[in-house]
């Protein structure tokens, strides 16, 4: 008996649909933009829901088709039996139509025959035949049956030729009972497919933090060696996958800490050389200067170029010795209390500039800073110095706290005078050897752009921080901010307590 039912094959035609769809959303997204985590998530979390998916449409088009069969079975059986009590009735009676109809069964059912029709109520008619299916058994003479809508639902309408009176028996059988049961099985496939994406999601998030832990773990080293910690090395791992990569990175961690440490201990040697010879030039000078007032006048000119160029040569050789300290990791702090605003008009009483005009902003009166005191006024007068030759020789020094109530950190503030920032200078002018963008228009330059390097490794070990801008007070110049952190004292606290 052949089968016209319009739904087999639909599961196939929806798996190809959400085929097409998933490829249509992965060919809209750049994976550039989303994170190796995410890509492991997601690629994770969207194949186990597609296998889930996949096996939900799957066994619910498997299931639904075995149902479909299985009621088209009995019901086929059912209708050649009630067909052939029909056609024996017929066979009897054969005008008797309704007799035949209201005696085979118990199914809504109908009888055409060449000189009439009936059927088993006026529910059911010829309307309600397929036309497909009528003329296959009516006209053909072919039993077949098809499901078809009947009613509110569908029916498996079968039609059995009754070969004694040229007449054709159909029959209904509702198929309301199967999709009863497949309502039942989408409920519990839906909940079995959320189950599973939710099993998937776990897996997934598990999965991806393990596959970027080493990844985490390697850029965690790198920052700490690009913090100056060059021992720093990941662990040994038995992963074949991974071992290349650790091994690879120790490598090359290892090889930087070696050439750093080269250049560091190169950087020390030469200064630590440098000052003998130094100290040699530096008294010759003095006994120079003794005799000055004895020296025509284009000696005393030599000389005192002499005598600045010994001085710059002296500062250079400590600076190197102070940056190769920083470097080798030897340098320690001698911190105690200073009273800031003191602090710092001792600092400037100190620097090249001793002048520089120094004021308060807020209540500073009170705040003391505990850190090295050699260092800090190291740092202030390095910024007077970079004032003094870039900044027009008219610095100013602010001393305020910084945002917060009650505030937590202390700011001394440089100003001066001179060109300002260009821009983009901000970012690099903390480096060493740096002199700003504009060192190649001054023809006498002093420092070898050490000075601003090292206020930034003193502030750094303090545990505060150093920058710059141009002024915003509608005056044209820099203006150099060191951030310390301080605590709020009495202001009968003395300087001289410990």
């Amino acid at each position: 008996m052949t089968s016209l039912d319009p739904v087999r094959g639909a599961s196939r035609r929806r798996i190809g649909t959400i085929a097409r769809a998933v490829r249509r959303v992965a060919a809209r997204v750049d994976p550039r933009r989303v994170g190796v985590r995410n890509r492991i998530l997601v690629t994770f979390l969207g194949g186990s829901f597609v296998l889930g998916l996949v096996a939900t449409l799957t066994t619910y088009g498997v299931t639904r088709t075995r149902l479909v069969e299985q009621q088209e079975e009995v019901a086929v059986e059912r209708a050649v039996l009630a067909a052939r009590r029909a056609g024996a009735e017929l066979a009897v009676s054969p005008s008797d139509l309704a007799g035949a109809v209201a005696r085979a069964g118990g199914a809504p059912r109908v009888v055409v025959a060449p000189w009439s029709t009936a059927s088993s109520s006026g529910l059911v008619g010829t309307d309600d035949v397929p036309a497909a299916l009528l003329e296959r058994v009516h006209v053909g003479r072919v039993a077949a049956s098809m499901v078809a809508p009947f009613g509110e639902g569908q029916a498996v309408v079968v039609g059995v030729p009754l070969a004694t009176s040229g007449a054709s028996y159909f029959e209904f059988s509702s198929l309301d009972g199967v999709n009863s049961s497949l309502d039942s099985l989408r409920t519990s496939l839906a909940f079995s497919l959320a189950i599973t994406a939710a099993v998937g999601a776990i897996l997934a998030m598990s999965a991806s933090r393990g596959a970027v832990r080493p990844l985490s773990n390697a850029a965690q080293a790198a920052r700490a060696i690009a913090d100056g910690r060059l021992d720093t090395r990941l662990e040994a791992t038995d992963d074949p996958d991974l071992r290349a990569l650790t091994s690879a990175f120790n490598d090359m961690a290892r090889s930087l800490q070696d050439r750093v440490d080269r250049d560091v201990r190169f950087a020390s040697n030469v200064s630590h050389e440098l000052r003998s010879p130094l100290m040699t030039l530096a008294a010759s000078v003095e006994v120079m200067q003794s005799r000055r007032d004895e020296l025509p006048e284009r000696s005393r000119a030599a000389l005192d170029l002499l005598a600045g160029d010994v001085d710059r040569f002296r500062r250079l050789v400590e600076d190197l010795l102070e940056i190769s300290r920083y470097d080798a990791g030897a340098v320690r702090l001698l911190r105690e209390p200073l009273l800031l605003t003191e602090f710092v008009r001792q600092a400037v009483a100190a620097s090249s500039l001793p002048a520089t005009p120094v004021a308060e902003s807020g209540d500073v009166a009170s705040m003391v800073v505990h850190g090295d005191r050699r260092r800090l006024a190291r740092v202030v007068a390095n910024l007077i110095d970079n004032a003094r030759v870039h900044g027009g020789g008219r610095p100013a020094v602010t001393v305020q706290p910084a945002d917060g109530e009650p505030p937590t950190h202390a700011q001394i503030v440089v100003t001066d005078e001179g060109d300002g920032l260009i821009e983009g200078e901000a970012a690099g002018i903390f480096e060493r050897f740096s002199r700003g963008g504009t060192a190649g228009r001054r023809a006498k330059q002093d420092g070898a752009g050490l000075g601003l390097a090292l206020a930034l490794e003193h502030v750094a070990l303090h545990g505060g921080r150093i920058w710059a801008a141009n002024r915003t007070d509608g005056i044209r110049g820099a203006r150099f901010v060191v951030e310390l952190p301080i605590e709020v004292r009495s202001a009968a606290y003395h300087g001289d307590e410990r």
